[in-house]
């Protein structure tokens, strides 16, 4: 078990502002750039343990704060020995605050209310009010055990322009302080694990709100910095616009996240040619369970790589009735379980059968190329380096 969080860049691509760093935490290493799965309610949808590992993660989201306060609750995390233990993952782990759904669920002021010591949250089944703020939401995140754990903040809503930006970067701040305060009286998780505390820049569109930000969290000194906002990972022209607004800013020897990228590979290219080093999303299990599965290719160009979408824009939908009699693997050459085994028609069958085997497959084939364009993004670098 080490008791160090640390960050060390092993090498940088002299064409643009990639990098490969190795990231020390309690529970392992891990190497950067990265892909994170998610794993929302304790579980990445329709993949156990061992289908994440053999597909090349090294570091999951596991258990976000305010659906582990609702279900299954602090008490049972706790005599579990924590997330790592209750979910069956001993590699690095990384969780939220909560401060998504301070955005997603405020929407609807009967669910939650935000204040400024934070959000009340109505539990949809027991009605019983939950009360994050900076204390309880830094206190739940110790309990669940992750190795990098977020500063509470309020994701930046598009629909409030500069004004609500304004708002949300106040309390954000003020939440960040407060959050750090409550990490510092003892840095480490409720079972003695190092833990590592990132805060996270907001500011939504504005070029001089994420400025200001970025120098808000770099002057708390905490251990990693994550880029936030609705968005992020949701527009990629934006999102590539206001990292190379904030990179300037961010020290080198600190981790950068940025959150909810990873759409499409492409995605996670962009971002890493800007300087990210780690990034999650729903999408790949979430559109593998819907039927669109990745199909393009990984071509170097100029010392640097592309995904080329192909004719099939990239992803295919397997409930077209082409695939029915379509013998080929989802990618030729792809490694995964899935394109070793079975081929597009079978998935086209399973998928229009509603048969269980479907998802699984499909998420091992989506979550596996993710990993494999990091790990082209990594030897890429290496060879340019």
């Amino acid at each position: 078990m080490s008791e160090i969080f640390c960050t060390e860049v092993l090498y940088e691509h002299p064409d643009n502002h990639a990098r490969i760093t190795k990231v020390t935490t309690a529970h392992g290493e891990f190497i950067t750039p990265a892909f994170m799965p998610v794993g929302t309610r304790a579980a990445v949808n329709c993949m156990t343990i061992h289908e994440l590992e053999k597909s090349g993660s090294q570091i999951i989201l596991g258990g976000n704060t305010y659906h582990m306060l609702v279900a299954p609750g602090m008490e049972i995390i706790a005599a579990a020995g924590g997330m790592h233990k209750f979910m069956g993952w001993h590699k690095p782990m990384l969780t939220d605050s909560g401060g998504f759904q301070v955005f997603s669920l405020s929407k609807n002021s009967k669910i939650c209310k935000i204040d400024q010591q934070g959000a009340h949250f109505k539990h949809p089944v027991t009605g019983k009010i939950i009360h994050l703020t900076p204390e309880t939401s830094i206190a739940t995140q110790k309990i669940i055990g992750a190795d990098i754990i977020m500063a509470f903040d309020e994701c930046t809503s598009e629909a409030g322009g500069r004004e609500g930006a304004l708002a949300a970067l106040a309390r954000t701040h003020r939440w960040l302080l407060e959050s750090k305060e409550a990490h510092c009286k003892d840095p480490s998780s409720i079972y003695g694990y190092r833990q590592a505390l990132f805060g996270i820049i907001q500011g939504g569109r504005f070029q001089d709100l994420r400025e200001e930000s970025a120098k808000v969290i770099v002057a708390a000194d905490l251990d990693g910095i994550a880029i936030g906002g609705e968005t992020v990972g949701f527009d990629m022209v934006k999102t590539k616009e206001i990292i190379d607004w904030v990179r300037p800013l961010l020290p080198k020897t600190k981790t950068r996240y940025t959150m909810g990228v990873g759409l499409n590979p492409q995605d996670l290219i962009e971002v890493v040619a800007a300087g990210i080093d780690i990034f999650d999303c729903v999408a790949p299990t979430r559109n593998a369970r819907h039927g669109a599965l990745y199909t393009g290719k990984l071509v170097n160009e100029n010392n640097w790589i592309r995904y080329e979408k192909g004719a099939e824009e990239g992803r295919i939908l397997i409930k077209k009735a082409i695939y029915s009699k379509d013998e080929r693997p989802l990618v030729e050459g792809c490694i995964c379980y899935t394109c070793r085994y079975f081929t597009r028609a079978y998935l086209h069958f399973l998928f229009k059968n509603k048969l269980p085997l479907y998802a699984p497959l499909a998420c091992i084939h989506n979550v596996h190329v993710l990993h494999d364009v990091c790990e082209q993004l990594r030897n890429c670098i290496i060879s340019c380096a």
